[in-house]
């Protein structure tokens, strides 16, 4: 089902006698979280909240469409003491108007009768009020959210936050506070590193990540699609594991038309997403794009002085700000190369849909209904997908550790680059060992051939001599449908099929 529809009618919920079950009947928690593909860690986290034997203040965020509110609506079966969600681009007056709303919602239940507020204190003073009416002593969830959407101009939302947390739902041990907004950044700023009156009061966290691929196997299994794992790796170097984008996709479909008609069709709903994506995440996004785009028109990434080469920002403070809230947003990453000091770090771009968006989308002819599947078989679909499928490793380095044994190594990630010769990752172990990874993306196993095979050898012979590392080389590929065994394929120590990702 569409976002739209994970919505459930809360109101009418709210009065049900399974409200007063719900805290002490933990099985039934158990059924309505079993319906959430992955996140059982996450699961597991909020429901250690729900058991603390104190108030807890939870912040929940991530980038837009990953499903922060389904997360949250699922794993307390929506039955909370009190909800709300906050408005887009509304002032100061709709936010109370509809905050009051809410409250007269939940405190039906409980004969409660909140007065209008002007201000957020005042809100705020109506919630502790509505807390104060309900009977139960079980712990009182109450979920925020789009809780930036609330912070509009001039409101002293957080201010009013900071007094009903500090004076009120602390001092008590049967609250739960749950917010989230896909505004990572605001999150960040005003409540995670806030200074002031909300230092350090979140007590818990949770950064909501795209699926894995195991994840998004799972999740396509549960509506019925059965791909082979290439076509299901296909979907996610395109769309990423974004559960919102997973939902399109259409059983009786191929992996490619699912792409064709959700990406390039006249009325297809990822032509538009792009935009809609960063201007609901930043102020003056438009910044935040320039630099997404500036990383994509390179593979490997760029450092901080060469992104501002390439746009018109200066080296300063706003520019930190930016990179910060877009890898905090898991658009990109900051990694470290082979041997270089962390001031020289790199940020590459690593969120699948942007990335498909910028070579593909962006520029397709809106009147070939059949772009993508005539583009899937050009030397421009095969470098995208090289790349994509290179990206796609670099978010399982954990299932890749896991299939070589060496989780319980000590080891560090990184790559390495010189004037001739690149390798885009890198396990650098404790036990005197490095991979060297190579990730191919092909349709049958790969071949290496004589070229490719004098390559590998001087990549592994500039690697030694540039790091000067005395450590043991072990040269791994990682590809498709694994290698194809020959008088080279003895240069490869080992060799993982894109099965491991999906552990």
């Amino acid at each position: 089902m569409a976002e739209s529809q994970y919505i459930a009618d809360i109101g009418a919920r709210a009065k049900s006698p399974k409200w007063l079950r719900i805290w002490t009947n933990h099985s039934i928690m158990q059924q309505n979280s079993n319906f959430i593909t992955g996140r059982k860690s996450e699961i597991k986290r909020l429901k250690s909240y729900l058991g603390s034997r104190k108030s807890e203040f939870v912040a929940i965020y991530g980038r837009r469409r990953v499903g922060k509110t389904f997360l949250v609506r699922k794993t307390f079966d929506n039955q909370f003491s009190f909800q709300h969600t906050g408005l887009a681009k509304v002032g100061i007056k709709q936010q109370l108007s509809q905050f009051h709303m809410s409250l007269v919602k939940y405190g039906a239940a409980h004969k409660f009768e909140p007065k209008p507020a002007r201000d957020w204190f005042q809100a705020f003073h109506e919630l502790e009020r509505l807390i104060e009416s309900i009977p139960h002593k079980e712990k009182k969830v109450i979920f925020l959210d789009e809780l930036p959407w609330l912070d509009t101009r001039n409101s002293n939302f957080i201010s009013g936050l900071e007094y009903f947390w500090n004076s009120s739902a602390s001092a008590r041990d049967d609250v739960l506070l749950v917010v989230c907004g896909s505004a990572a950044s605001w999150i960040i700023r005003n409540l995670l590193k806030n200074r002031g009156g909300l230092h350090n009061r979140i007590t818990g966290r949770i950064r909501l990540n795209p699926f894995n691929l195991q994840e998004t196997e799972s999740f396509l299994q549960s509506k019925n699609v059965k791909y082979e794992r290439r076509q299901i790796l296909l979907i996610y170097m395109a769309l990423g594991g974004i559960p919102y984008y997973l939902d399109f996709i259409e059983a009786e479909k191929s992996a490619q038309q699912n792409i064709n008609d959700l990406c390039f069709a006249s009325d297809a709903p990822f032509r538009s997403e792009y935009d809609n994506l960063y201007a609901s995440l930043f102020n003056k996004h438009e910044r935040h794009v320039s630099v997404v785009e500036a990383l994509a028109s390179k593979g490997k990434g760029l450092s901080r002085n060469e992104i501002v080469d390439k746009i018109s920002l200066s080296d300063g403070g706003g520019l930190s700000r930016i990179l910060k809230e877009l890898e905090e947003s898991s658009f990109i990453r900051k990694y470290k190369g082979f041997g270089k000091k962390r001031k020289e770090a790199m940020y590459q771009l690593i969120d699948m849909y942007s990335l498909f968006y910028i070579r593909f989308i962006r520029d397709a002819d809106r009147d070939n209904l059949s772009f993508w599947l005539d583009a899937a078989q050009s030397p421009s679909f095969f470098s995208w997908a090289g790349y994509a499928f290179e990206i796609a490793c670099l978010h399982h380095t954990y299932q890749i550790k896991a299939a070589l044994g060496i989780t319980g190594i000590q080891s560090s990630i990184s790559s390495w680059q010189s004037s001739a010769a690149q390798i885009d990752l890198v396990i650098d172990r404790k036990d005197q060992v490095i991979n060297l990874c190579e990730m191919k993306f092909s349709i049958n196993p790969f071949s290496i051939d004589m070229k490719y095979a004098e390559n590998l050898r001087n990549k592994l012979g500039n690697f030694r001599q540039e790091t000067q590392t005395r450590k043991t080389l072990f040269l791994t590929f990682i590809t498709s449908y694994g290698i194809a065994q020959n008088k080279y394929s003895h240069l490869v120590n080992n060799s993982l099929t894109m099965d491991v990702l999906f552990e």
